[in-house]
């Protein structure tokens, strides 16, 4: 009875630390993928901490609410916030067999997702102005080419670990699946619905508020204070959902097992944080080298995800070593 009080509170310190560890991680990921950004462009660009500042200063001010804002508007921020935090804490980070892990579903995570997303879209268009009409409306017509992308590839890695939930997946690619073509076409796929769904180059840019091409700043522009803080904050955790999601499928190296010591964990919150580093370095390199592209040619990028989705699956139905 001691051992199996023991094991859940070890489990429950592992999920409560994984949660705090992307709540504070999520803002220096951003921040690293800036600066490294402004140091390729021979800038010097922002501190490495500047997204804390940023948070700290809006949670500060004052929330100016308008006056043909209704309820939902004020509480769209905390459910987006929610979700996404929820979201992220189910993606195994530096340890496998965690204690909702149970939960760890990707069929889970794209509905919490999906949900932050539809909240976001009717705040936007629930205060009545063109511009926040303008972003629901081209992430709604992003999410209907980026969602059954990401089912795809879903339904492919489901396919060859034989389990949606995040923590088998885990196992089974440590175990070893070897080099397979529909793993590395929803490797592909995932990398651009990430792009995506985070807004950023070449589908949008969020250091920018062009109100042509804007997606995600056209919903947001009328919050402020505590609830822009938490938009924000959600959005950075958004990111570091999917470089987790990347590296837990993929890159699954330096997770701890269920049961593993303290020493082992350690290790695997530092394989973590340099897997998050080198995630920023390559997003913040390849933002770089690209241009942003009109808007009506977003579905063409993301009609490709969705074709490499179906794709990955169908190859898994062709044959069993693909």
């Amino acid at each position: 009875m001691a051992m199996i009080d023991m094991s859940l509170i070890d489990g429950l310190s592992i999920q409560i630390s994984q949660m705090v560890l992307v709540l504070v991680l999520a803002p220096l990921l951003t921040g690293l993928v800036r600066k490294v950004k402004a140091r390729l462009l021979r800038r010097q660009g922002p501190p490495l901490l500047q997204p804390y500042r940023d948070l700290i200063r809006l949670v500060r001010k004052e929330a100016v609410i308008a006056e043909s804002a209704s309820w939902l508007f004020r509480i769209v921020p905390y459910i987006v916030f929610a979700a996404t935090w929820v979201a992220a804490a189910l993606v195994p980070t530096f340890a496998t067999g965690l204690l909702f892990s149970w939960s760890a579903d990707l069929i889970v995570i794209i509905a919490l997702l999906g949900s932050a997303r539809f909240f976001l879209a009717l705040a936007g268009m629930d205060v009545g102005t063109s511009f926040g009409g303008i972003g629901s409306s081209r992430e709604a017509m992003i999410a209907t080419l980026a969602e059954p992308a990401l089912i795809m590839i879903v339904f492919t890695i489901a396919l060859v670990a034989g389990s949606t939930q995040l923590s088998t997946v885990a196992n089974v690619m440590l175990a070893g699946v070897g080099l397979r073509v529909s793993l590395g076409m929803a490797l592909i796929a995932l990398i651009i619905v990430a792009i995506a769904e985070n807004g950023r180059i070449p589908v949008d840019n969020p250091a920018t508020h062009l109100e042509l091409t804007m997606v995600h700043e056209a919903m947001v522009l009328e919050y402020s204070g505590r609830h822009l803080a938490l938009i924000e904050l959600a959005s950075s955790i958004k990111l570091l959902l999917y470089a987790s999601l990347i590296a837990c499928i993929f890159v699954p190296w330096g997770l701890a097992p269920a049961g593993a010591p303290l020493r082992v964990h350690l290790i695997g919150v530092v394989v973590y944080a340099a897997k998050l580093g080198v995630a920023a370095i390559m997003l913040a390199l390849f933002e770089t080298m690209i241009a942003k592209m009109r808007v009506f040619r977003v579905p063409d990028l993301l009609g490709a995800a969705l074709m490499l989705g179906f794709l990955g699956t169908l190859l898994r139905f062709v044959s069993r070593s693909l």
